[in-house]
């Protein structure tokens, strides 16, 4: 990948003289699902904010965050991109995330350091299956967030519908604080509540010459009723603003702002606003709302993390420069120069130079260099803070979701985990020349993209691939051949099942050997069962229940190590295995023959064994799936379905459309898109993305028997 080197900063300010104070940063994330727009806000948002001097275009191929080949070429998001850029004083760092289900583990990552987000919805399609991913992932990482609903000016775009659905399939508490001013091609602007001003654009116009004027008489009842809801909603998150309502006071704008941004902090609220990014309509009005109503790092408070791994200790660090260093690995990019870590710093400072600590992994690493990212562009730092987000070059071990601190003060953060592949297809170098160099090409790729996995079968000789869809494998099979030059031929993708059990059961592993002098000696009792792991929380779960030290803690590690390894490859057709808690309840051990790989090859034998006797089955992916069709074609479509297997839960009316929201197999789906536009004359569409992993029915069992 090429990276384009800069030495001056935006505006001949970096962002440390940007902002004043950290009350003055905020780091905010965009996410939505896939057409929505997403791309089309940020792109505006850097035009505006002055950070571009052009308006990329992502049909065009020119938009400045899609800046990959693949991302030109197809028009979509696929990696997230960092930026950084003024407003109001303000410093803004900013990641725009893929829309596509195949790279939400980008989307993933990205919240997972944000202090805030803008959802985007497009005002036509309102709430669709990857809106709900991203929200919901919003909401497990407690991130903050607006709401815009773009797209406003097409017709059949229905602003009333889009709010009504994320309270109803989000459960989200949408504030509205804009009405717009006509819907598609009468969309002329919008009416912000607050002040009561309306907003004006001109079709011929760029947006920043936008104009006020009064409210349209036909509005005028409207506005109101909707200003009473809106004071009604911020004198729920400000006791004093209450009493004020409830005396009938007159309240100012300033009041109110104050009081939504409260709400919105504590994510009680989600302030909305709607426009039209593609004629450039309502975006300065929604980076106004990002400073107004989004958190700074110092009202997101302390970062917690422990001593260590197997620490119980909970340690807490301030977002202050003074502070000991603590920041998190969120993203790995490989570069001919070496690999690019991009850091979100939760405290203290770094400088380039500066020896640091991977607390994750307990390996010591040095920052040679700090950059602040503009897409692919790079902007020499001296040095970085608290609330920063930037990328760093020098780290030689550390993985994304690896915690990176002061060396005298470790502490080790909540680490990221990351969704298990759903397809899976073989991989084979061209020649010899491209096979010596496949394997390190995979692991340049794996450390770049968690939710991309490998596995090299020694009985077959074969290398599979396995990702989160079709466009994910193909994404990675272009950058073997385009970016790391290893030619490669595929085969036909096919379904990542896995394996788990349905009972208990208990085993004894012994490994014992001696072969004169020092030999080798570990016995471990396992008991396995059933298990559903909590939200981010690893497929297998492991407890030591032993008492009195009959096996020393020092090995304990190791038999979990060995739990894990087996894990990996399940009993019926060597299938990782899901949904499994193994339990340590004896053993023994010597006081000279006993070491870690002993107690490692015990803990497989006992785990393999106990898992044999506790029922295995095969796990399927289970897919969610909302199909558009018109009304005219859907008991085909819906005949189509059930044929699949599919669970049909709901269906939806949009104008002529109906939406049909479902369960299906994935190994059903192959061929799925060929089907639907032949189905409905090609007027049909449909999005996919993981939902969980079910048993196998028995007919779905026996095919997959015959094919290993």
């Amino acid at each position: 990948m090429s990276q384009v080197f800069v030495q001056v900063a935006p505006s001949g300010q970096t962002q440390s003289e940007m902002a004043k104070s950290l009350q003055h940063v905020r780091n905010i994330g965009i996410m939505a699902h896939i057409d929505a727009g997403k791309t089309t806000v940020t792109e505006r948002v850097l035009f505006f904010a002055g950070r571009t001097y052009k308006i990329g275009e992502v049909h065009e191929g020119t938009a400045v965050m899609d800046y990959l080949v693949e991302e030109q070429q197809r028009g979509i998001t696929i990696t997230s991109a960092a930026t950084t850029f003024p407003w109001r004083d303000h410093a803004v760092n900013l990641i725009d995330t893929p829309g596509h289900v195949d790279f939400t583990i980008e989307v993933e990552r990205s919240l997972r350091v944000l202090d805030g987000a803008v959802a985007v919805f497009c005002g036509v399609g309102g709430v669709e299956a990857q809106s709900e991913t991203v929200w919901h992932q919003a909401d497990r990482y407690r991130v903050p967030r607006l709401c815009f609903v773009n797209k406003l000016d097409r017709t059949g775009a229905d602003f009333d519908r889009v709010v009504r659905e994320i309270r109803e399939r989000l459960l989200g508490h949408p504030v509205v604080l804009q009405l717009p001013i006509g819907e598609g091609e009468t969309f002329q602007g919008q009416v912000d509540l607050i002040t009561r001003t309306a907003y004006f654009y001109e079709p011929a116009e760029i947006g920043s010459t936008r104009r006020t004027g009064p409210i349209p008489p036909e509005m005028a009842d409207e506005v109101e009723l909707f200003r009473h809801e809106l004071i009604e909603r911020a004198a729920e998150c400000d006791d004093a603003l209450m009493e004020k309502y409830l005396a009938e006071e007159e309240i100012d704008a300033e009041a109110i702002i104050a009081a939504l941004r409260k709400g919105t902090v504590a994510n009680k609220i989600q302030p909305l606003l709607c426009g039209s990014a593609l004629k450039h309509m309502g975006i300065q009005l929604l980076l106004d709302a990002v400073v107004d109503y989004l958190p700074s790092p110092l009202e997101v408070g302390a970062i917690a993390g422990h001593e260590t791994l197997r620490s119980d200790k909970v340690i807490r660090r301030k977002p202050d420069p003074d502070e000991p260093f603590s920041a998190l690995v969120f993203k790995v990019v490989s570069d001919q120069h070496g690999d690019l870590h991009f850091i979100r710093i939760y405290s203290g400072h770094l400088g380039g130079g500066t020896r640091v600590l991977n607390s994750t992994q307990d390996k010591k690493e040095n920052i040679s260099r700090i950059w602040e990212m503009h897409a692919q562009r790079r902007i020499k730092r001296d040095e970085a803070v608290a609330g920063d987000i930037v990328a760093v070059v020098g780290l030689k071990h550390s993985l994304t979701g690896d915690t990176l601190c002061d060396t005298r003060h470790p502490i080790v953060l909540e680490r990221l985990e990351f969704p298990e592949p759903v397809i899976t297809m073989s991989i084979e170098p061209r020649s010899s020349a491209d096979k010596e160099r496949l394997v390190d090409a995979l692991n340049t790729l794996r450390r770049e993209d968690p939710s991309f996995r490998f596995r090299y079968d020694s009985d077959t000789g074969q290398t599979t691939i396995s990702g989160m869809g079709e466009l994910h494998l193909e994404i990675i099979r272009n950058k073997l051949i385009r970016d790391l030059s290893v030619d490669v031929r595929v085969g036909r993708p096919s379904v990542a099942y896995k394996e788990t059990v349905l009972g208990q059961a208990q085993a004894e592993g012994r490994f014992i050997h001696q072969t004169g002098g020092r030999g080798m000696f570990a016995v471990v009792t396992l008991r396995v069962e059933a298990c559903k792991p909590a939200t981010g929380q690893p497929p297998i779960t492991f407890e030591d229940a032993t008492h009195g030290g009959v096996i020393p803690r020092e090995f304990v590690a190791s038999v979990e190590q060995g739990v894990r390894d087996a894990a990996g490859s399940g009993p019926l057709a060597g299938y990782p295995m899901l949904n499994v808690k193994a339990t340590l309840l004896d053993g023994k051990h010597h006081p000279v023959d006993s070491n870690d790989i002993a107690f490692q090859h015990a803990a497989a034998l006992g785990f393999n064994q106990a898992v044999k006797d506790a029922t295995p089955v095969f796990l399927e992916p289970i897919m969610r799936l909302a199909v558009s069709t018109p009304e005219e074609f859907l008991g085909a479509v819906t005949g189509d379905l059930q044929a699949r297997r599919a669970e049909i839960h709901q269906m939806e009316t949009r104008g002529r459309y109906r939406v049909l929201l479902a369960e299906v197999p994935l190994a059903e789906m192959f061929g799925y898109s060929t089907q639907l536009r032949s189905l409905t004359q090609g007027r049909g569409t449909y999005t996919l993305e993981p939902a969980a992993y079910a048993p196998a029915p028995a007919q779905v069992a026996e095919q997959i028997l015959r094919y290993v």
